[in-house]
């Protein structure tokens, strides 16, 4: 024996504790007896006093046999175990351990239920057998929820499988309703109700988003994670309407988008979308001019189109630039970088933007003219800007390109075009009649070999080495342009060439906004590169016409082999 206790004060005042599990599972199905027997007998779990089963019947009026019958019953519920009749001695386990049920089944206390329930399966044309049945009675004992209830969960059920209707969908229902504490059959009738109008919601979004089924109950989540985020149903229906087809699953990554910006009231979240759209349409026109594809035009958007749009630039203005900025290679940074430099110069407006572009058209053309005299001079920006300069210096394209010839066997053509043309500016010669015959000035200093050192030499070899491979190339290249430009005059070919550019954008798109159209995409794509390859074979065209057809298949005219070794082609002086 222990050598400390509470005084019989100190025990009046403790409390016996409950588990809630017994009052929700087990205690809707006990008689009154039964639960003041547990309970009391939970109570005197607690105390050290001595009390035997005669005087515990005695004292809440009941006979031995009847106290001897009731914890019988909760021992057949797990609750208790008997480990002694005479005298009795009952020991007590925790509730959330019990794999028992309050009572055996009676069909007799379910006939009316049954009888409701037969009926309500007739109409769905659906027939439970015995084990689904007896699954169906086993919950009702279990758990606390009513029959009519439960009734109304089958009905609902009935409604919406029809002759799909299954058990194991109804028990799943009523199991989900009892996690949620709703037992009454006012309870779940209000739940069905708010469940219905949560049902038409979703049906608005599937037929707006091309989903042909029936929603699940999965799909609800969705509808309760967009309602905590505080969005308006205006909303969601404005984020539907935005994607026009899709998933569940890709209205709730462009939700969280746009919740994540903060607009979460209908006028908001249209505002934010039309903008939204408005900015990828110019990325992709712009992807599509420059001839870059993307996979996500979100970050595009937000790192440049919006900027763009903000200083003003307007779609066409856009495209225009583009098509300029093609034709030096650019890609979306150096695109961006020539719009910084135009917005400095106050060029923005698409009067300003055409003027540019057409001053810039024909600085590209004197530079290719420049390129046929003199081979290797790459397409920049700062040559570009060279012309632009000679040109205010007020020389006509012929000297510009006189200097070109004058420069042809220079290590670095443009360098020394531009110290010839300072020298003629200087001097005041603007035609090639007052050109003074002189040489050192004039031409490029080729007879001045012999005094060259060895890395010069080097240096002057190696670049009429790569001159002549980009000779080689040129043609090549030319020769292919050529055929494209030839097969381009074609309608068929012409349309179904659209039709491919056309499809890869959409694809693109497609990948990231609607994963379900993409097996029509690519049929379509498809399709279009079938009407090409027909086109092309009505014109006597082959793939191989449109690709640069090099005169050494080991180096492709760059004069390396693969290894990074020279190559043996070279055929120069």
């Amino acid at each position: 024996m222990s050598f400390a206790a509470f005084s019989k004060d100190f025990t009046s005042n403790m409390f016996t504790s409950v588990e809630n599990q017994f009052i929700t599972k087990y205690l809707p199905q006990a008689d009154g007896d039964a639960v003041r027997v547990y309970i009391y007998g939970l109570y005197l779990c607690q105390i050290s006093a001595d009390f035997d089963a005669p005087t515990c019947a005695k004292l809440l009026h009941l006979t031995e046999q009847k106290l001897f019958d009731i914890f019988k019953f909760w021992e057949e519920c797990d609750l208790v175990r008997i480990l002694s009749r005479d005298p009795l001695f009952v020991e007590y386990l925790p509730v959330h351990a019990a794999a028992g049920r309050p009572k055996s089944v009676r069909p007799e206390k379910y006939a009316a239920f049954n009888r409701s329930l037969y009926q309500l399966l007739q109409r769905a044309q659906k027939d439970f057998k015995p084990y689904e049945m007896q699954r169906i009675l086993e919950f009702l004992e279990n758990n606390p929820m009513e029959q009519e209830a439960f009734l109304l969960v089958a009905e609902y059920c009935v409604k919406k499988d029809g002759e799909k209707l299954s058990a194991s969908h109804v028990l799943n229902k009523a199991a989900k309703l009892v996690r949620e504490h709703k037992y009454t059959y006012e309870q779940v009738e209000a739940d069905l109700a708010d469940f219905n109008t949560r049902e038409k919601e979703l049906s608005q979004l599937f037929s707006l988003l091309n989903i042909y089924k029936k929603p699940q109950d999965s799909d609800y989540a969705f509808l309760e994670k967009w309602t905590n985020l505080g969005m308006e149903q205006g909303a969601v229906t404005a984020c539907a309407e935005a994607l026009g087809k899709g998933s569940l699953s890709t209205l709730d990554a462009l939700i969280e988008e746009v919740s994540g910006k903060g607009y979460l009231s209908e006028h908001d979240v249209r505002e934010y979308l039309s903008r939204r759209k408005a900015l990828t349409d110019v990325v992709y026109k712009v992807a599509r001019k420059l001839g870059v594809k993307i996979a996500n035009p979100r970050a595009y958007c937000e790192e440049y189109a919006e900027k763009w749009l903000e200083r003003g630039y307007d779609e066409g203005s856009l495209s225009m630039l583009a098509a300029y900025a093609m034709k030096l290679s650019y890609g979306f940074p150096e695109f961006d970088n020539l719009l910084d430099t135009l917005y400095a110069a106050g060029i923005v407006d698409e009067a300003g933007v055409k003027a540019y572009c057409a001053a810039r058209d024909k600085q590209l053309k004197l530079l290719q003219r420049i390129q046929t005299v003199c081979g290797v001079v790459r397409k920049t920006q700062t040559a570009l800007d060279m012309i632009e300069t000679w040109r205010s210096w007020q020389f006509s394209d012929e000297m510009i390109l006189e200097a070109a010839r004058r420069s042809a066997s220079a290590a670095s053509p443009l360098p020394y075009m531009n110290k010839l043309l300072s020298e003629w500016k200087r001097e005041g010669v603007f035609t090639a009649a007052a050109i003074p015959e002189r040489s050192g000035s004039q031409t490029a200093p080729k007879q001045y070999t012999e005094y060259k050192s060895e890395a010069a030499i080097s240096a002057d070899a190696r670049t009429e080495r790569e001159r002549y491979y980009a000779t080689m190339r040129r043609r090549a290249n030319a020769k292919a342009e050529q055929a494209i430009a030839a097969a381009e005059q074609d309608k068929q070919f012409a349309e179904a060439e659209r039709a491919i550019k056309k499809g890869e954008i959409e694809l693109a798109k497609a990948e990231l906004f609607a994963p379900e159209t993409l097996p029509d995409l690519r049929a379509k794509l498809q399709e279009a590169h079938l009407a090409r390859r027909q086109a092309m074979t009505r014109l006597g065209f082959t793939e191989k016409d449109f690709t640069p057809q090099y005169a050494c298949p080991k180096c492709s005219d760059t004069g390396f082999l693969p290894d990074g070794k020279m190559c043996d082609c070279y055929k120069g002086s």
